[in-house]
């Protein structure tokens, strides 16, 4: 049994979805899971119209009719007019706009799973319909029916057991089957597992079936060193353990998603990221080894942080006491922390603020601490760095904070103008 994940760059126009089923035939389609992102940048799309409806502003039409148009010409660009695919993404559409007509809820966490996975629904049914158009058998599954989690929306933690139970009970691994990434279900209604949670998809239904294999096809090679729209000159890393890949997913790099690695860890499962345009090419190899291969400087960026430094208001010492008030809050608002680092009397964050709530809670711990912020600075991770590589990132603005162990150095970087 092997897992393929496509994310949203494979299935980008409809060039690209006769690509897909191009490595499928090249690859074999027996005995494979297939998990597919929503098409392109359709889950950016999706996001301009959820927070239009949220906000009701007159964007929502356009929005949606940017999407619309977007779907029907990947339609135009693979079928006839006349094919029954046509009516199934009507029907999608009739159903996104009916749960826009029929909410109450006025939690934009819990709007946004019940909009969003629409990107990923529409993305399966076209690939599904385009495969058995070209004589590629297969069968589409509703990932909701199978991945069941809690109700933390947009954050979606799985229920490891019931999951279980429900794809082994389920999935017919003798098929091709085609699903969707990032979705799951409480019960009642559609959760998601986090923004690019396709991979992590993967990794469940790995597990679970106890697959040989999981592929994940990009754009790239395989897992480079650095990211090639960052820095000039990269090199592929040919083979990495899985301690190293859950380091480099833990510090943000975004070629695996954090939460992938566990699960495949946990039964050996080897996860391969390699090229969808040359098949030829082995790509990276994710397993039970040692390091990387080569041993280079891998670096990783995470742009649009926040550091805040909070420090008591009678210059007391920052220990554990208001260190705890401090965490507390960025868990209730769900700030996620990039870098810590601590001093007698502060205490600083590097923060990423993918839920718009730092305002709330910079507001909430302002009349207990003094906080100051930089916004908009970018965060460098450097996993087996030299001096070099320290001298190369630091000539890219100032340093604000530079925080070095025994084999990563992170800086936080007000970058030149």
């Amino acid at each position: 049994m092997r897992i393929f994940k496509f994310g949203g760059a494979s299935v980008k126009s409809p060039d690209a979805v006769k690509n897909v089923a191009r490595v499928l035939q090249h690859e074999g389609t027996e005995n494979t899971l297939v998990v597919i992102s929503a098409m392109g940048k359709m889950t950016n799309a999706f996001e301009r119209l959820i927070r239009a409806y949220v906000d009701g502003t007159d964007d929502l039409q356009e929005a949606l009719k940017a999407i619309k148009d977007f779907h029907t010409n990947m339609l135009d660009g693979l079928f006839d007019k006349n094919e029954e695919v046509y009516t199934k993404v009507t029907y999608l559409f009739g159903e996104l706009a009916g749960r826009m007509a029929i909410n109450t809820s006025e939690d934009y966490n819990y709007i946004y799973d019940q909009l969003v996975g629409f990107g990923e629904l529409l993305s399966t049914t076209i690939v599904s319909a385009y495969l058995t158009k070209i004589g590629v058998t297969n069968q589409w599954l509703d990932v909701r029916d199978y991945i069941k989690t809690d109700s933390n929306y947009r954050d979606a933690k799985v229920n490891w057991e019931l999951t279980e139970a429900i794809i082994q009970q389920k999935v017919d691994v003798s098929k091709l089957n085609i699903t969707q990434g990032f979705l799951g279900n409480n019960g009642e209604y559609t959760t998601t597992l986090g923004r690019e949670g396709s991979d992590y998809t993967a990794g469940i239904f790995a597990y679970c079936l106890n697959a040989d294999s999981v592929t994940i096809w990009k754009d790239v090679q395989g897992v480079l060193n650095a990211d090639p729209r960052v820095f000039d000159a990269t090199e592929l890393l040919q083979k990495i353990s899985y301690t190293e890949a859950i380091e480099m997913a833990f510090y943000g790099a975004s070629v695996i998603h954090p939460k992938t690695i566990q699960p495949l860890e946990q039964k050996q499962i080897p996860l391969f990221v390699r090229s969808f345009d040359n098949l030829e090419l082995e790509g990276t190899a994710v397993s039970k080894t040692q390091g990387i291969t080569p041993e280079v400087p891998c670096y990783i960026v995470k742009k649009n942080q926040i550091l805040a430094s909070v420090s008591a208001k009678d210059f007391s010492f920052m220990v554990e006491d208001n260190i705890s008030t401090v965490f507390k809050k960025l868990h209730e608002y769900k700030l996620k922390v990039n870098l810590i680092q601590n001093s007698a009397i502060s205490f600083s964050v590097c923060i990423e603020d993918k839920f718009n709530s730092f305002d709330n809670f910079y507001n909430d711990l302002k009349s207990s601490f003094n906080i100051k912020c930089y916004k908009d600075v970018t965060l460098y991770t450097i996993r087996h760095f030299d001096d070099e590589a320290i001298k190369s990132i630091r000539s890219k603005g100032r340093a604000i904070i530079r925080q070095i162990n025994t084999e990563t150095a992170q800086l936080v970087i007000q970058e030149n103008a």
